[in-house]
């Protein structure tokens, strides 16, 4: 039995695979690995192999023809590769599934190919171009952990990128069909191991089943310890043998042994979800459920984005760590994630921009951190480097302006990010095929029967046309700061922080930066002909009225950010007085430990009980599960790095509600937890 690891190895780019191209039997050009002397596939067989070692034996056709349950099929994959596998298994649920349908594919790769020999590769199957296209479109960057691929509207990919055994440790879901892949026994050793196998096991769901090219005694040996039935079938090919079997009875998962309040409630039907709160928090949760199949009712006393979430502009960026902790760890992937997501829902870019973040060292204290930052982290250079103030300063592109404008400092630049309309963003994700729209506010939130777990949530609503009641299967509740105003969630401690926006019409001619910058604030570049920057932050502050101060406090943190540029749009003829500027407030809802609330929500009451031994010693663990309000969920607490944040969020509680593998570590799964403050309290006595 194998139990996640309780920390992340450190935050790294992987080597990418080093191939050359051979000819294979047939005489045609088929990659193969430098570093363990093999081939991915026979160009001349490759696709027939696949179809017997893992479609046939793993009895996919059948399977996938009777598969009528609302979760996903889910197959686990040791060894990507170059993603033949996976592509004909999407072709054959294609083939056989029926339209209700939904196929999860989960697979490891720790030396992932670059995006060229990717796409080379699987050249060679012109009748699998079109799904080949899709992958390739989405490839992540060499990143360690978890990347989620949408490769149509009924099939999803997560990558999980690292070592096989470690990465199955960290996965938080359970497969149906293994497809035990990789290069040969012999050829890479420290892939087949006991630890490998024990990973498989307890990620399996009963009766799981899997199929290997291989019959080497390492791998018999190691399966049947692990729990699996194995037998031999015949191989194909030259290969005379191979095995095939199945788990009739995992091995329970020892993970939750430390944290037993962590432990995720009952799996429910959820045809019906109310999501409380129009925001692009509730938003993302509303279209990640809908695309799923489920019956979604958006509430809002006012209109999708109207609140904190209604910026026309708002910063898609991160700041990460210098030293490697769980929150940066979440933020990278939140990143890394909305990015895929942005591409494949506006390919067009008509609602974001992809043009980069620049995070200015404006002092020698933060040029240290970033460097500190740079040493530990050894991230791909599209993803995040290390640049000096020249090259800040054309990355900006003030320097090819107006008087040019040189930085005295670097800085980071991270490539992949940049800004998004967040409000026509919410408006998008709410007007998705399943999300009905609901104006109005919820007065009481009450379980339909206090005694039944599957029994839904009654909803009392005020709305203009008076009051009103609606009955679900699920909530979820995405309000910001109101989302603690249930009685539900009264534990969970949440801080509205006031922030407003500057915005300036720019004089024709004016210089503008080409990137978005951050320091203390940030300016970004304009659109629509206006200039974006701020913001002010005020703890505590619920006042969404804009004021003329915060406009001040903006112009000198834009001064501080990028000095002389307001003298070079003053010399332009911009009026940069304080009354003079347009502006939006808003109120955001920060934690304590300034990470998202994402999941089920605690029975604080419950918890208060069952772990009060802990308030005295917090050695003293019970093994009691942690107990949960059936049904309810909350994504709540993203502050001003949302953009990076909920999406990431919403597929996880989806995911969660869905019965689905989650599309990130159980660790980081774990860290966004909302009872984790209930817990900290306790052990502290508050």
């Amino acid at each position: 039995m194998t139990a996640a690891p309780d920390h992340l190895p450190p935050l790294a780019g992987l080597e990418s695979a080093r191939l050359d191209w051979r000819q294979d039997d047939s005489g045609e050009s088929a990659p193969h690995s430098s570093a363990f002397d093999d081939v991915y596939f026979s160009r001349h067989d490759g696709r027939a192999e696949t179809e017997h070692v893992f479609l046939a034996a793993n009895r996919l056709p059948e399977r996938f023809r009777d598969w009528q349950a609302p979760r996903p099929f889910v197959i686990g994959e040791t060894g990507f590769g170059t993603g033949l596998n996976m592509l004909c298994a999407w072709a054959c649920f294609d083939a056989h599934a029926p339209a209700g349908a939904r196929l999860h594919l989960v697979s490891t790769e720790k030396f992932p190919l670059a995006r060229d020999d990717l796409a080379r590769a699987l050249a060679a199957w012109p009748d699998l171009a079109e799904r080949a296209a899709a992958l390739v479109a989405q490839w992540p960057e060499p990143v360690a952990g978890v990347h989620r691929l949408w490769l149509d509207e009924r099939v999803t990919l997560d990558l999980h990128f690292g070592d096989t055994t470690e990465r199955l440790a960290l996965l938080d879901g359970a497969v149906d069909a293994w497809f035990l892949d990789g290069f040969a026994p012999s050829k890479n050793p420290e892939m087949w191991h006991d630890a490998l196998f024990a990973a498989m096991a307890s990620r399996s769901r009963p009766g799981a089943t899997f199929a290997t090219f291989t019959c080497a005694g390492v791998v018999k040996r190691g399966l049947r310890a692990a729990g699996f039935a194995w037998r031999k079938v015949p191989g194909f090919g030259r290969k005379r043998e191979m095995l095939a079997g199945e788990i009739e009875t995992p091995p329970a998962d020892e993970r939750r042994g430390s944290t037993p309040w962590l432990t995720p409630p009952a799996v429910q039907t959820a045809r019906r979800v109310a999501v409380i709160g129009a925001g692009l928090a509730g938003t993302t949760v509303a279209a990640a459920l809908a695309r799923r199949g489920v019956a979604v009712t958006l509430i809002d006393r006012e209109a999708p984005g109207a609140g904190a979430s209604g910026n026309a502009q708002g910063a898609l960026y991160v700041k990460l760590a210098a030293d490697t902790n769980l929150q940066s760890r979440t933020y990278l992937s939140g990143l890394l994630h909305s990015r895929r997501w942005l591409e494949a829902l506006d390919p067009d870019h008509a609602l974001w921009s992809p043009g980069g973040v620049l995070q200015l060292a404006t002092g020698e204290r933060e040029t240290r951190r970033q460097a500190r930052f740079l040493a530990n982290h050894p991230l791909p250079a599209s993803v995040v480097r290390g640049v000096d103030a020249e090259e800040a300063t054309r990355l900006v592109g003030l320097d090819l302006l107006h008087g040019g404008l040189g930085l005295s400092h670097g800085g980071l630049d991270y490539p992949l990010a940049g800004w998004v309309r967040p409000d026509a963003l919410c408006r998008r994700l709410a007007a998705s095929d399943g999300v009905s729209a609901y104006r109005g506010e919820v007065r009481e939130l009450s379980p339909i029967a206090e005694d039944d777990e599957n029994g839904g949530w009654r909803l009392t609503l005020a709305g203009d046309g008076g009051t009103d009641t609606i009955e679900v299967d699920q909530v979820v509740i995405a309000a910001a700061s109101a989302s603690s105003g249930f009685a539900q969630t009264a534990a969970l401690p949440l801080q509205p922080v006031r922030g407003q926006i500057s915005r300036l019409t720019l004089p024709q001619g004016a210089p503008a930066p080409a990137r978005v910058v951050c320091a203390g604030g940030y300016v970004m570049p304009p659109i629509d002909g206006t200039l974006t920057f701020g913001a002010s932050f005020a703890p505590n502050d619920a006042d969404a009225t804009p004021r003329e101060a915060d406009h001040a406090f903006n112009l000198a943190e834009l001064e501080r950010t990028l000095p002389g540029y307001a003298a070079a749009l003053a010399e332009a003829g911009a009026d940069l007085s304080p009354e003079a500027l347009d502006g939006r407030a808003a109120v955001r809802a920060a934690s304590p430990d300034k990470s998202p609330y994402a999941g089920p929500v605690p029975d604080a009451e419950a918890w208060r009980r069952d772990y009060a031994a802990m308030a005295k010693d917090a050695t003293l663990i019970p093994a009691t599960p942690g107990r949960h309000h059936p049904g309810l969920w909350i994504s709540a607490a993203h502050g001003s790095r949302g953009l990076a944040s909920a999406p990431l969020c919403a597929e996880l509680i989806a995911s969660r509600i869905c019965d689905e593998p989650l599309p990130l570590e159980a660790p980081l799964a774990d860290h966004l937890h909302p009872g984790r403050r209930v817990i900290r309290d306790l052990i502290r006595g508050r």
